[in-house]
């Protein structure tokens, strides 16, 4: 398998569906603005969304992949088979449970994560809670995904689970353009948008099981050996990569005490911000983290070494100038997907510094995604606890810094330097527990793309013009200029590397099925 061209097949499919996802912020954009309504299917969505990031992609996958990975290399099919049977009947029958609790409890856990609305603004919180109680089953549907992801992962099947989750920004492009006249009021439809996307990514992860020979079947055994290491594994691997994710909830507490329209500030600088963490950060993340645990399973230390080493070097080659781009041109990203309808220019600007802050640490963002395989690879759960808990109280405390001066802007910036420090203290333990050690060149290999880095941020600033141009042309005009950006954009930091020597055969490696 060569796990460049894997790479480059998910960061692919995934950025179909990144694109999908633009197009469905502009639909809700469009349709609904940023305000009450909006803010309140933001903290509906989010509270099952992270709860996905935290047990579906987070604890979960983390647990299971290793393990799966294990029993694939050293034990027989059936034993293989087995496993899937037995996780995937506990795992079934937790979320059934999860999801009927959330849906009873939804006025509890709205009042938990958006108490600035309990009291001040009582509308806005009961339509949280109805939009709540309708999301909260896409837990159930998405941790299915994620379990049958993390099968067909594991078989170097990439292809369908990074294309599942375009199916969701289809349900809600669908929903907000034909579907939301049905609904009072008409934001409803994008509560039952998610529900509806869940159902659909489901659907089309279990086909693939079943070519692949794997869809599960019923097996009660909460005694086998392999998923009671796998739900050893799980507790405590709720802090370990997730913890970006809780502070990000966290966020929504504290923005729920700003001015209306800070939630959806957030929530549309996150989504930019996330496309090039998606697209690389999940694209190398989801290769490594099989591979790697199939090295460990092999005692083979120094490939477990090569290997991290080179998706670190992937990952600077192509995060470090995605950050410098969001930052340079981020007024004219925002204005040409989101300003149209009810959004304003004035929630133009206040989504620009959410982006600029959150821009510097992106590549702190998608680094936790390269560096907590190693440690999980391992079945180390101990040592990304310690360092997500310490993240998490820095970043709180960021938090309390700076929102009094910096408002929304603020909390956003406490989440990327949390993501930074948690991106070094996880490279300071691999180094320190001779899990990893750098190839020669790191040097000068960073020198020559922060030097193609700072000729491309030149490029873009001195080529994008006025930025009240940006929000006042029309968007038959914005959106060429904008392609015409990124493409520069793109070519500046793609010669300077030429120049500098690079060629993608470079980062080219192959790896055993």
């Amino acid at each position: 398998m060569n796990l460049l061209r894997a790479v480059a097949t998910i960061s692919s499919l995934t950025f179909v569906s990144r694109v999908l996802g633009y197009a469905r912020d502009f639909f809700i954009a469009r349709a609904f603005g940023a305000g009450f309504a909006t803010d309140a299917f933001f903290v509906a969505f989010r509270i099952p969304n992270l709860l996905r990031r935290l047990f579906a992609e987070g604890a979960f996958s983390q647990a299971f992949v290793p393990i799966l990975s294990e029993y694939r290399s050293r034990q027989t099919l059936e034993d293989t088979r087995g496993l899937i049977d037995s996780i995937s009947t506990v795992l079934f029958v937790a979320l059934v449970l999860a999801t009927a609790i959330g849906i009873v409890a939804a006025p509890l856990i709205g009042t938990l994560f958006a108490p600035g609305w309990f009291h001040s603004e009582p509308a806005k919180f009961d339509l949280t809670v109805e939009m709540l109680r309708i999301t909260f089953p896409y837990i159930l549907f998405i941790s299915l995904v994620a379990f049958a992801a993390g099968v067909l992962n594991t078989w170097s099947r990439f292809a369908v689970p990074a294309i599942t989750p375009a199916l969701l920004n289809v349900s809600f492009i669908v929903g907000a353009a034909f579907f939301a006249q049905y609904f009072d009021p008409p934001v409803l439809v994008l509560a039952w948008a998610v529900f509806a996307g869940g159902l659909a990514q489901l659907a089309l992860q279990l086909p693939a099981l079943a070519r692949l020979g794997m869809l599960p079947r019923w097996r009660l055994d909460l005694a086998h050996p392999g998923v009671r290491r796998i739900l050893k594994l799980m507790a405590p691997a709720l802090f370990g990569v997730s913890v970006s994710q809780v502070s990000l909830l966290i966020n929504t507490i504290f923005a729920s005490f700003l001015v209306s329209g800070s939630v959806s500030w957030l929530y549309y600088a996150d989504r930019l911000m996330e496309f090039p963490a998606g697209v690389l950060g999940v694209a190398v993340g989801t290769i490594l983290l099989p591979s790697l645990s199939k090295f460990h399973a092999r005692e083979a230390p120094q490939e477990y070494s090569r290997l991290l080493d080179w998706g670190l070097r992937l990952t600077v080659l192509l995060a470090v100038p995605a950050a410098a781009a969001l930052a340079v041109i981020a007024l004219p990203l925002i204005a040409t997907l989101f300003q149209y309808g009810r959004f304003t220019s004035e929630d133009a600007w206040m989504t620009r510094q959410a982006l600029v802050a959150y821009s510097i640490g992106l590549v702190g963002m998608v680094l936790v995604k390269i560096l907590a395989p190693g440690f999980y690879a391992r079945q180390n759960i101990v040592t990304p606890v310690r360092i997500g808990v310490v993240t998490l109280v820095a970043t709180q405390a960021m938090n309390l810094a700076f929102i009094v001066p910096l408002k929304h802007a603020g909390l956003a910036l406490a989440i990327g330097l949390g993501a930074c420090l948690n991106a070094g203290l996880l490279y300071r333990h691999l180094r320190k527990q001779a899990i990893y050690a750098p190839q020669p060149g790191w040097l000068a290999f960073s020198l020559k793309v922060v030097a193609a880095v700072a000729f491309m941020a030149v490029v873009l600033y001195t080529t994008m013009g006025d930025e009240l141009w940006w929000l006042a042309a029309p968007w038959q005009s914005k959106v060429p200029a904008l392609a015409g950006l990124v493409l520069l954009g793109a070519a500046a930091y793609a010669a300077g590397l030429a120049a500098l020597g690079f060629r993608p055969s470079d980062f080219s490696r192959r790896e055993a099925d």
